[in-house]
């Protein structure tokens, strides 16, 4: 299922490019810019600061997500 990138929230589980692989990860952070969505996400699902990635979109992205 896609969903628009605006419309993601904290603890949704979205497939982005992490470590340069495609995989499943957890939305711990959001923050918009103009035109960009930037999220903070942990390919764990125990959450760890050090584990962190940053991913960004445009804002009328359509972001996968994981089931």
């Amino acid at each position: 299922m896609k969903i628009q990138a605006l419309d993601i929230q904290i603890g949704d589980r979205i497939v982005a490019y992490c470590n340069n692989k495609r995989q499943a990860c957890t939305v711990k952070q959001l923050l918009s810019d103009r035109g960009s969505i930037t999220l903070t996400v942990s390919t764990s699902k125990h959450y760890r600061s050090s584990a962190s990635r940053v991913v960004q979109f445009r804002w009328d992205a359509l972001v996968d997500l994981a089931e």
